[in-house]
C-alpha cells in the first residue's frame, strides 16, 4: 500500500528552474575566460620584452615557455619562465626565485599571496600593481642569469 508521500514524488529542481540557474553560469565561464586571457596577455607583454635574448620554446595561445638561448646548464638551455593559461587561473612560474631565492626577499605581501610553491605565481585577474612588480621581479631574475652567464 502506498503512503500519501510516496504517491506525488515532486522533483527537486524543475528543468525552468534548472534552465535560469545554468544561463547566468556559462556567461560567468566566457567572461572568467575573457579575463584570464587578459592576464595572459599581460604577463605575455612582460615576457616578450626578453624573448629576444632568450629562447622562445613555445608560443601558443594558452602556453608561453623561455629558456636561456645558450646551452648554459650541463650542456643545455636552462628554464627561464613559462605562463600557462589554466582552466581556473593563469599561472606563471619564473625559475630565477627558485635558483636565487634571495629575489623573493624585496617582493611585496600582496604578490607574496599570489605565490603557489617556490617559483609560480597564480593569478585570476589583471592587477597592474602587481604585475608591474612581477616585471621588475622579472628583470631582476633576468639580470641575475646575466651576471652568472647563463644567458
Amino acid at each position: 500500500m502506498l503512503t500519501k508521500k510516496s504517491k506525488k514524488a515532486k522533483p527537486k529542481h524543475s528543468a525552468k528552474s534548472s534552465a535560469r540557474k545554468e544561463a547566468p553560469a556559462r556567461a560567468t565561464k566566457a567572461g572568467r575566460s575573457d579575463q584570464f586571457r587578459g592576464v595572459f596577455q599581460a604577463i605575455h607583454g612582460i615576457l616578450e620584452t626578453l624573448a629576444p635574448q632568450l629562447s622562445v620554446v613555445a608560443d601558443k595561445p594558452d602556453n608561453y615557455y623561455l629558456n636561456t638561448a645558450s646551452p648554459s646548464w650541463k650542456g643545455k638551455p636552462l628554464f627561464f619562465a613559462a605562463l600557462q593559461l589554466k582552466k581556473n587561473y593563469v599561472s606563471y612560474h619564473l625559475f630565477p626565485v627558485y635558483t636565487n631565492p634571495r629575489l623573493l626577499t624585496t617582493i611585496s605581501p600582496a604578490l607574496k599571496k599570489h605565490m603557489q610553491g617556490k617559483a609560480c605565481f597564480n593569478f585570476t585577474e589583471v592587477d597592474l600593481i602587481l604585475f608591474t612588480e612581477l616585471a621588475v621581479l622579472t628583470i631582476a631574475g633576468f639580470r641575475e642569469y646575466e651576471k652568472k652567464g647563463l644567458l
